[in-house]
């Protein structure tokens, strides 16, 4: 950590390390303005405020919940303003309403995987298996579905 008259600061490094990020990751935040840039130490050194890594480790949590950068730097920006707002609670809703249709998808590919293991399927265009569960067998042979058969 670097002394300087202002207060201790870390470079580039420590706070990628301590962060848990790349160096590279943490000037493309900067370029973004997820994070402001640092002072210059006397040696020319970038020199990060200790609660960088604390800014940090909160990005790489909201990006880990769902949340784009963007919208990570939108409820940064937000929150910056320092007065209350319902947008981190509405937005986390909305992610919320994102994963449970994802779990739905995911519930519904796993059904349809789970249907072609138990029916033995061998191929997924010219499959010879008794009552193929994939929709698309016979659409690939140029055949209407099963389904869509008259």
């Amino acid at each position: 950590m670097l002394q300087e008259p202002g207060g201790p600061y870390l470079r580039s490094g420590q706070v990628a390390e301590q962060a848990g990020v790349n160096p590279q990751t943490l000037r493309y935040y900067e370029r973004r303005g997820l994070i402001a840039e640092p002072a210059r130490s006397p040696g020319g050194h970038r020199a990060y405020p200790p609660e960088t890594v604390t800014l940090l480790t909160v990005i790489k949590a909201a990006q880990r919940l769902g949340f784009t950068l963007e919208e990570v730097a939108e409820l940064i920006d937000t929150g910056r303003r320092a007065h209350p707002t319902p947008d981190l609670r509405a937005r986390a809703q909305d992610k919320i309403a994102e994963v449970d249709a994802k779990i739905a998808d995911l519930t519904t590919i796993r059904s349809a995987l789970t249907a072609v293991v138990s029916a033995g399927c061998d191929s997924l265009t010219h499959c010879t298996c008794p009552g193929c569960p994939l929709p698309f067998a016979d659409l690939a042979e140029g055949r209407p579905s099963k389904e869509n058969r008259s």
